[in-house]
């Protein structure tokens, strides 16, 4: 007995340690760095009204992410790199689903949890890299020096994909900040339906078709489970009889009902389940009782009188 319980206890222990596991992996993944703008002179401005370098961080993930205590980490030269560690106490941190967060690379962290302590040098290489609170890469990206010029940013060609683009502030290729990479204006399944169907009424046949072939499939489900129910019926009634021709069980009308038996059964059923009963035993009744006088129970006969002198 001893070694069942030992045996149950260490697999619930590996089961929990596998989940864990499995859970910060997944937590550590679903950060990245998504677009990057090193030289800002006429690009989107911060909430004091200057242009300056920003770092897009995306939630690929479907839950919330928090970023408090994650580092963010910039190098130009190599043994330059600076740290910059995103403060706790911000509810602005959290990521929501497939939300982005911007962090402006001004060089002054006084200004707001999404200032940071470093600035970028568009001459040189820059190095960006996304760490979580234990100090584990989660994300890293390297943007060559004269690769962009001033207002293009480097980002991913879709959020989250692996596949990196300069945006020039082209129409194909616009900046944007903190929204998504990539916006289809159109939809091609939606065109191509309205060529083919402009007016809709192919759109109406399909939408009756399938709602009068979902009855008819119910319909037939509901007659296969009756006569299924009905013959298991008649099967134990003749059991219970002894009878085993079914044409006399049929002239008996064993495992049949009227219709009065089942309507009580319902009726039952539904006061049942709504609570339509008798309340008052749940209500406390007080009446004033009102007697008339009799001189049997009055007082003043049982008092004596005073004695004459």
């Amino acid at each position: 007995m001893n070694k069942t319980k030992f045996g149950i206890f260490s697999s619930l222990i590996l089961f929990l340690i596998l989940c864990t596991s499995c859970k910060e992996q997944r937590s550590n993944n679903k950060l990245l760095i998504n677009e990057v703008l090193i030289e800002n002179e006429s690009n989107m401005q911060d909430d004091y009204g200057m242009n300056s370098a920003w770092i897009e961080i995306f939630n690929k993930s479907f839950g919330s992410a928090d970023l408090s205590a994650y580092l963010i980490r910039v190098s130009n030269q190599p043994g330059d790199t600076i740290t910059y560690v995103i403060p706790k106490g911000d509810v602005l941190t959290t990521i929501k689903p497939r939300q982005h967060a911007l962090f402006w690379a001004d060089g002054e962290p006084r200004r707001g949890t999404f200032h940071t302590n470093f600035t970028f040098d568009p001459t040189t290489d820059n190095w960006i890299g996304l760490y979580d609170s234990g100090r584990k890469l989660l994300d890293e990206i390297a943007i060559p020096a004269g690769i962009l010029q001033a207002d293009q940013s480097y980002a991913r060609v879709s959020d989250a994909s692996d596949e990196w683009q300069v945006k020039d502030g082209s129409d194909n290729k616009y900046v944007t900040p903190n929204t998504n990479n990539l916006t289809n204006d159109s939809n091609e399944k939606m065109e191509n339906f309205e060529v083919r169907d402009g007016s809709g009424v192919g759109m109406a046949i399909s939408a009756m078709c399938v709602v009068f072939s979902g009855l008819l499939l119910l319909f037939i489900i509901f007659k296969i489970i009756g006569n299924a129910s009905v013959s298991l019926s008649k099967r134990n009634a003749m059991k219970a009889k002894g009878i085993t021709d079914m044409q006399e069980a049929k002239d008996k009308k064993l495992g049949e009902a009227p219709g009065e038996v089942f309507a009580a059964i319902s009726m039952a059923m539904h006061e049942m389940q709504n609570d339509v009963h008798d309340m008052e035993d749940t209500i406390l009744t007080i009446n004033r009782v009102k007697r008339t006088y009799s001189p049997w129970s009055s007082k003043i006969y049982t008092l004596r009188e005073i004695p004459k002198k």
